[in-house]
């Protein structure tokens, strides 16, 4: 639908009307993200001067969010995680379509924690990973896992969602989890890693898996920046979606 070109309403006001009713309609879901100032510019015919002053005008009312290097995202855009459906964090990142990558902060072998001895034995693995949307850290998360995925090459442990790990090594599907959810401060080292303020409260996510077999897969938790996340509780029955 092209612009009205003699119309009285400027055509940045026009372009503007249009980009809030497709995001009011939905149209840049899942990811929140809108087409670059360039797309905006082929698709209306206009100059960037035009396009910008459109932006600015969804800006002042705060329907839009500019990120340096990153692009324009609708305000207010959260992830979603739905906690009945057994899913690994990062890949109920990628399904909504979010440029979700994840950093290796630690992986080593360690002195299981007395707590957990029961179900991973003298020593487990210990897996951290930042993880990132369109390079800007989320959540870290803090697995302990069988002493074995200490042995996981870094670029792949880096690279795959931790049920997929663990089914390639144990060779063994994850049928169940137990969650629980929370908010809590947390130490300094935690919050310089995904970037949030000193004694901020965080969302924190524990998880506990299963392998088919009855032995625990995984203990993990999450410490996830609130803004732009949110647990979504729906009406179908929990299944695995790892790959």
């Amino acid at each position: 639908m092209s612009l009205i070109r003699n119309n009285p309403v400027a055509m940045y006001l026009q372009i503007a009307d249009r980009l809030r009713r497709e995001i009011a309609e939905g149209t840049f879901e899942p990811s929140g993200r809108l087409p670059s100032e360039s797309q905006i510019m082929v698709r209306f015919d206009v100059s960037r001067v035009t396009v910008r002053l459109a932006l600015d005008q969804l800006d002042k009312d705060g329907l839009i969010e500019r990120r340096k290097g990153k692009g324009t995202f609708v305000a207010g855009k959260q992830v979603r995680h739905q906690i009945d459906t057994l899913r690994s964090f990062h890949e109920s990142l990628k399904v909504q379509g979010f440029d979700a990558t994840m950093r290796i902060v630690e992986l080593t072998t360690i002195e299981t924690p007395p707590a957990f001895v029961s179900l991973f034995g003298a020593k487990c693995a210990l897996l951290e990973r930042l993880h990132m949307v369109d390079d800007e850290p989320i959540a870290l998360g803090r697995s302990l896992l069988p002493a074995v995925m200490s042995e996981l090459d870094l670029k792949t442990a880096e690279q795959r969602p931790t049920y997929a790990l663990l089914k390639d090594k144990a060779g063994a599907d994850i049928v169940s989890a137990e969650i629980a959810i929370g908010a809590r401060a947390v130490p300094p080292r935690i919050s310089s890693l995904i970037g949030a303020a000193a004694n901020a409260v965080l969302l924190v996510l524990e998880r506990t898996s299963y392998f088919d077999h009855g032995a625990c897969a995984e203990w993990s938790e999450f410490f996830i920046r609130p803004e732009r996340y949110k647990f979504v509780l729906g009406n179908r029955t929990a299944r695995s979606t790892a790959t």
